[in-house]
């Protein structure tokens, strides 16, 4: 039984019992509280409510605690409210799991009523009803996405780019053409604005290319998987400079070349900076294997270790600008393996320049002011 279903009087209706059993007509109790009678008179006809001040006044005059009036009138008004935000319990429960209000500000769902955002959230995640979408149904279920430890909005970044690579037509995928692509890819290392020519290259050997925007508090680099035996690569440049573009790119198109992500997803939350994995022997062999293409990617790792063996321990910026002149590669991108190999995270942090604004000219975007338009 809820308090609504209770009748529960004004607190006037008690004011007046009580002066009925001291024999006290609304004169005297006006005495009794020293307020005039039209004030009295409001509270004991329903009117007015009592205020914390009253309650003491009140709690003297009958002797018992003011708290017992304060509580009359709070029951009184809880009985009175009506909730005018219908859906407020299921709301709570999607945005305890998904950050559903930062998809609804992306433009990947709409704010809409509460069943209608649950119906949205569950074809968001193709799922027949939202008690299926993981996370939401792992109690019952284990998911396998809560298995690997994925979190809901890494999640929902991967659907969201699961979405609109569906959307994307693209000729077949050839992996003969991605290998043989790799050599113009590499012609774009020396300048951060070539990178718009990415989507175009990546288009060309059927592989889907997307960057999507991530969601607060959702550490992701990239992803690789595919549809109906196609390759897919999203990108979320959290880190927006040229080395983690590159190592984070040629990463994925590592794990295409390799098959990788057939059977379930690929996630990659940090591949670059002091945090990332690096090359322990408890990474997956596919890591490691990827890791080492996208170094030697962004500065042949022969070259850079023989680099580091003849200047080490003193690296001057003029011999690495030299270095990076001669194979053909921005400072970023050696700078970015140097770093790393030497574990010094402050080394010439100026060369990490920003390179994001330039990917995006060429890109399938979503986020940073961008949004592609899909139905669910």
């Amino acid at each position: 039984m809820t308090m609504n279903s209770i009748q529960v009087e004004h607190p006037g209706s008690y004011i007046k019992e009580e002066m009925e059993a001291r024999g006290w007509i609304q004169r005297d109790l006006a005495f009794v509280l020293g307020c005039n009678e039209q004030q009295l008179n409001a509270i004991l006809s329903g009117k007015r409510g009592i205020s914390a001040d009253m309650a003491k006044a009140l709690g003297d005059a009958f002797d018992v605690p003011a708290e017992f009036f304060a509580n009359l009138q709070q029951s009184y008004y809880m009985a009175q409210a009506r909730n005018p935000y219908a859906g407020v319990t299921e709301r709570r429960k999607m945005q305890t799991v998904f950050p559903v209000r930062e998809m609804i500000q992306r433009s990947w769902i709409k704010s809409t009523d509460a069943n209608l955002l649950e119906s949205q959230l569950a074809r968001f995640f193709e799922m027949a009803s939202v008690d299926e979408v993981p996370y939401i149904a792992h109690a019952a279920k284990k998911s396998r996405y809560v298995e690997r430890d994925i979190s809901p909005a890494q999640l929902a970044w991967l659907f969201r780019v699961r979405q609109i690579a569906h959307s994307l037509s693209v000729p077949a995928y050839s992996q003969q053409r991605l290998r043989s692509a790799l050599p113009e890819l590499e012609a774009l290392l020396l300048a951060p604005e070539e990178a718009r020519h990415v989507n175009r290259i990546l288009t060309d050997c059927g592989v889907r290319f997307i960057l999507c925007e991530k969601l607060p508090k959702a550490e992701i680099d990239g992803v690789c998987f595919w549809i109906d035996g196609a390759p897919v690569i999203g990108m979320s440049t959290q880190r927006d400079t040229i080395d983690n573009f590159w190592f984070v790119l040629r990463h994925e198109i590592e794990h295409v070349l390799n098959k990788d992500g057939q059977a379930e997803e690929i996630i990659d939350a940090v591949l670059t900076g002091e945090s990332a994995s690096g090359t322990s022997s408890l990474i997956p062999e596919q890591e490691r294997r990827a890791n080492a293409a996208a170094a030697d990617f962004c500065a042949p790792a022969e070259k850079i270790d023989s680099f580091i063996a003849r200047k080490n321990p003193f690296f001057s910026e003029k011999d690495v600008l030299a270095f990076a002149r001669l194979n053909r590669r921005h400072p970023g991108l050696v700078v970015g393996q140097l770093r790393k190999k030497l574990d010094r995270w402050d080394f010439l942090t100026r060369h990490l320049v920003k390179i994001r604004q330039s990917a995006l000219q060429g890109a399938i975007a979503d986020g940073w002011g961008h949004s592609v338009h899909l139905s669910l």
